[in-house]
């Protein structure tokens, strides 16, 4: 160990963390004999004694030091609050075990690692248990009340099984079990009688195993679950233990207990006899997945079982096929005719493939880099004679073993087994190791066993980055800058976290020239807000078009801010303004009206109020007021057409109620026309008529809208009187059209002799008259007429008509090819549109029709003809 301790172990708390992890000592100056106005002295080394951190401890007395599964020392007080610190003694956090803990202080406690995390059990003054199963996500339970305790137990651990955390207790000869509800006492099977009290416990890393240390100095090793006795045994000592801890592999088929003493550490297990070693000092056992690790001032040892591959191959006389491969390899390399004796041997029982086996898996149990070397020299020996052997395993060793060289070098200090290794996995141990600021082996490691960039190298570059931060002596520019020129666009990096991680630290402005680096506006808002930087959040926000992280900003700007404050934000930004009015007019239409009259936006103000009169109660005079307002600010505004629209409509309001009050019915709220329609469908004309001329309704709509109230209401004679009352502006195939929709042919037909010589056609076949329209249309010699009512012969009814309308349309086609501008016309289709003659003895070049204008008077002259006829010529293309 390259510590230089000045005390000895047993005057420290001490912490040693799982897989290698650091050690952790606390120098205890609240005994009696110590001056109280010494600082105890809060020491971190890695496993091999190099060391990490060293702080003065300035906070309550420490009842115990414990390790988190993230390697965060926790220190437990007398008060109950829980100190975590980070590897290098950087302060992270601060928790409280409950109030009841703080009244009572605390007692014993122990930190615990399940499934769920690692977790806290804490035995207080009245001598109640309460733990939390996970610091991280901290939950207090108060555990049941053991009768009869009213000191110290003897000894008591934490179990946890079928996903519930317990804890087992010894008061004198009786053990208790309590877990959520009730303590109940348990009896273990097969104990040795007359036991008059346990002395120590000890459960199995796995929490599969118990051990109890008796006052007869008997060993009881059994389930966690108290329910079957493995074995047991007498160790002759009744000395109480410092420690004991299993030491099991988690596959292995042996099944012993350390039990440490000052002077003497003893391993037992399910055979007669036990293995004892002296110690030269005092010592400190942490358990482990696969062994004990073991500590003293001097060295660290690891204390394991051998595994089944090394034994059937170093056992002396060994004729496993793994120990002749490694003979055989040896042999080989010293030229000798034994190699090939040996190999054939393996050979002859087929067992070369096994032999490779053993030597690769012998090889990653082995912590020396010789005879790791040289069994996998042996296996790639064995491999040249094997066909197709599979060459991963062997591949994946020789990296693992060279990862696990490199973590285990005495300036890293991570003591892991290959099994531990395989438990913790590569990612874990990336984490380990960026956490001891190792970044470039971290990175090396990462190159070489070729993982995905945002697995490996991005994330140690992101927790180099936040170390970064944490460096105060360098300028924020400075740092803000090396950070992007080592980063970069590297994918998964997000600048955001370590942002946070430096606002964090207490460097805002640090976190704010680092969020420029990040794309994802969605990551900068939310750390913006946070640091109180609502303003620049939202320009963020905005930029990014996101149009719901803008209402975040605005929704967080409006509690932040005062009212005048906020309006004012949101005028220097009108995007946000915009969405906020928008969600103003759903949400919050005073808040809109404010706005609108802190911008003096009279238009906005006059329609805000043309809808506050709809949504107003029922009352005619409120929504009147309402209405009056908003032609107020339309005035204001300069609109001169929606104020008068507006007392328009205020006018029609009073006079619906007036027509409701006077003749019943339903009036209010419908337009001018409605109204006027209602009026005329009710019989009341002569009101819907002083309507219209009050509201200057036109002639030709009203006649539209008499003409069809009238129509609905299927009242004839009086729609012939309207017709008759003076000359219909619209005309009167309106009348025939509406006659005919309501399907009344005999008042079609007095209206269609009434319409307009162009209309009449239409009228005809409107009332389906088809003969008649096909007179009207040979006399108006109209050709698209001629094809319209050709349209409309159906059936052999029509089929005399059919043929005067063809005979019609031959002898128009005859009088027109015998006249003049017939012929000159067909001249011209000939010559494609084009002129070709001579004038004054010269010869005019072909052009164009649309060009004679700048020809002379006879050339005009033709042009003009010829422009006339075109209309009712039909000329070739």
């Amino acid at each position: 160990m390259d510590w230089d301790l000045k005390e000895p172990l047993r005057d420290c708390l001490v912490a040693a963390a799982p897989y290698g992890g650091p050690i952790a000592l606390l120098r205890n100056p609240w005994k009696k004999e110590k001056s109280p106005s010494i600082r105890p002295l809060l020491q971190i080394y890695s496993s091999s004694g190099v060391a990490l951190a060293s702080l003065l401890w300035k906070s309550g007395p420490v009842v115990l030091l414990g390790w988190s599964a993230e390697e965060e020392l926790l220190c437990v007080q007398e008060d109950g609050s829980v100190l975590v610190y980070g590897l290098h003694g950087d302060f992270r956090r601060h928790f409280s075990m409950g109030n009841e803990v703080l009244q009572n202080r605390v007692l014993d406690a122990r930190v615990f690692h399940t499934e769920f995390g690692s977790g806290i059990a804490i035995l207080t003054g009245a001598h109640r248990f309460t733990l939390s199963a996970n610091v991280g996500d901290l939950k207090l339970r108060r555990m049941p009340e053991v009768p009869g305790l009213q000191a110290l137990p003897s000894c008591w651990t934490v179990l946890f099984q079928d996903r519930v955390t317990l804890v087992l207790l010894a008061i004198g000869p009786d053990l208790f079990l309590l877990d959520n509800t009730a303590c109940s006492g348990v009896v273990p099977p097969g104990l040795t009688p007359g036991v008059g009290g346990f002395l120590q416990m000890a459960v199995s890393f796995n929490y599969r195993y118990l051990a109890l240390f008796t006052d007869t100095g008997h060993i009881w090793m059994g389930l966690a679950s108290l329910k079957e006795k493995l074995y047991e045994f007498n160790c002759n000592i009744r000395a109480p233990p410092k420690q004991i801890a299993w030491c099991n592999r988690p596959k292995g088929k042996q099944k012993a207990v350390v039990v440490a003493w000052e002077r003497r550490l003893l391993v037992a297990g399910n055979a007669p006899e036990s293995i004892q070693f002296v110690l030269e000092e005092d010592s400190y056992l942490v358990p482990e997945l696969d062994g004990v690790r073991i500590f003293s001032r001097n060295v660290h040892e690891f204390l394991h079982e051998v595994p089944v591959a090394s034994e059937e191959i170093f056992r002396i006389a060994s004729m496993a096929p793994g120990a002749l491969l490694l003979e055989a390899q040896k042999e080989y390399e010293k030229e000798s005719q034994k190699a090939d004796e040996y190999l054939r041997e393996i050979q002859e029982r087929e067992q070369l493939p096994q032999a490779v086996r053993q030597c690769i898996e012998a090889a990653g149990h082995e912590h020396q880099p010789e005879m790791q070397k040289s069994l996998l020299r042996a296996a790639s020996f064995g491999k040249c004679f094997i066909d197709k052997f599979p060459p991963d395993t062997f591949v994946r060793m020789c990296q693992d073993l060279r990862v696990l060289n490199a973590v285990r070098d005495y300036p890293i200090g991570i003591p892991l087994t290959y099994t531990q290794y395989k438990q913790l996995t590569i990612e874990v141990l990336l984490d380990r190791l960026v956490l001891r600021r190792l970044y470039p082996l971290a990175i090396q490691i990462c190159e070489y066993l070729r993982l995905p960039e945002v697995q490996g190298v991005s994330r140690i570059l992101a927790h180099w980055a936040c170390y970064k931060v944490q460096q105060k002596d360098v300028s924020d520019e400075d740092v803000a800058r090396a950070i992007n020129q080592k980063l970069g666009d590297t994918p998964g990096v997000s600048y955001s976290d370590i942002a946070a991680r430096a606002y964090g630290c207490g460097r805002t402005e640090l976190a704010i020239k680092l969020l420029e680096y990040e794309p994802r506006s969605g990551e900068q808002v939310p750390l913006l807000l946070k640091m109180k930087r609502s303003k620049l959040a939202l320009s963020k926000a905005i930029e990014s078009g996101d149009t719901d992280l803008v209402f975040t900003v605005v929704l967080h700007l409006k509690n932040e801010l005062n009212r005048g404050d906020f309006f004012m934000t949101l005028r220097n930004q009108p995007v946000a303004l915009s969405l906020y009015r928008q969600f103003c007019k759903h949400q919050e239409l005073e808040t809109l009206k404010d706005l609108y009259n802190q911008d003096d936006n009279h238009q906005e103000l006059g329609n805000f109020h043309i809808r506050a009169s709809y949504a107003a109660e029922e009352r005619i005079e409120g929504r009147v007021a309402a209405l009056q307002t908003a032609a107020d600010e339309y005035y204001k505004a300069k609109n001169e057409f929606a104020a008068k629209a507006t007392e328009e409509q205020m006018r029609l309001l009073r006079l619906q109620r007036r027509l409701e009050d006077e003749l019943g019915g339903h009036f209010l709220d419908l337009s001018l026309h409605d109204t006027v329609t209602s009026l005329l469908l009710g019989g009341n004309n002569k009101r819907a008529e002083q309507l219209a001329r009050d509201f200057r309704i036109p002639d030709k709509r009203f006649w539209w809208l008499k003409l069809t109230a009238l129509a609905d209401r299927e009242d004839w004679e009086e729609l012939e009187k309207f017709s008759k009352s003076k000359k219909s502006p619209i005309g009167y195939l309106p009348f025939v059209e509406v006659c005919m929709k309501r399907h009344n042919k005999f008042e079609a037909k007095k209206f269609a002799a009434r319409v307009s010589p162009e209309q009449k056609v239409k009228a005809f076949l409107l009332i389906g008259d088809v003969a008649q329209a096909a007179d009207v249309a040979i006399e108006h010699r109209n050709e698209a007429e001629l094809s319209l009512v050709l349209s409309h012969c159906t059936g052999a009814s029509d089929g005399a008509t059919a043929d005067k309308i063809q005979r019609a349309r031959a002898l128009a086609q005859r009088k027109v090819k015998g006249s003049p501008q017939h012929s000159q016309q067909m001249a011209l289709s000939s010559r494609s549109l084009y002129w070709t003659s001579s004038w004054a003895g010269m010869r005019i070049p072909s052009f164009p029709l649309g060009e004679l204008k700048t020809f002379p008077k006879e050339l005009r002259s033709f042009k003009n003809q010829f422009l006339r006829d075109r209309s009712v010529l039909t000329l070739p293309s």
